[in-house]
């Protein structure tokens, strides 16, 4: 998922924005899908666990927790994960990545926009990456994108650089 934004900042405020977007993983289950889900599976395995007691099978009733456990401990992981993103930003001055992992780790590249090849290969229709290189150095964006995401990130960002290439030609006020 991605949130891109583009700002032209009045002169004197700073250097203006072509491209402001954040990268995040896609999560197609809500928050309260999730609660939704676990009551849903915590019900059914209550309501099978009582059918057990009742027919003499008692021991079963743990097994029928520790898969609601073992979901609900699948689903913290997936969100857990979802705190990673990237943040990809094009002013007239650079192109900088940031990017925050699942720990909250931070890490940051600086790139010149005259000099970038935004290279988008792509394998089949499901197969694809997105890398950014220059003078010798390359990164791969939006690896955690699906493929049909990253293709649009891939159009979003090279037309950002048209736009900043045409601002330049024109003489950057």
């Amino acid at each position: 998922m991605m949130s891109v934004g583009t700002t032209d900042a009045p002169a004197g405020s700073g250097p203006r924005i072509f491209l402001d977007a954040v990268l995040h993983p896609y999560r197609s289950l809500p928050p309260k899908g999730f609660a939704a889900v676990m009551a849903v599976l915590g019900g059914a395995s209550l309501l099978m666990g009582i059918g057990f007691v009742l027919h003499g099978a008692w021991p079963v009733c743990g097994f029928f927790g520790l898969d609601v456990l073992l979901v609900y401990v699948g689903f913290r992981a997936s969100y857990r994960s979802a705190r990673q993103h990237e943040w990809v930003r094009l002013t007239e001055r650079d192109l900088t990545v940031e990017r925050v992992s699942v720990r909250g780790e931070r890490w940051r590249w600086e790139f010149e926009p005259f000099w970038l090849r935004v290279a988008f290969e792509e394998r089949d229709e499901h197969t694809n990456r997105l890398v950014l290189a220059s003078h010798g150095r390359s990164l791969v964006v939006g690896a955690f994108l699906a493929p049909a995401e990253r293709r649009r990130f891939a159009a979003t960002l090279q037309g950002a650089l048209a736009r900043w290439r045409d601002f330049i030609r024109a003489g950057a006020p």
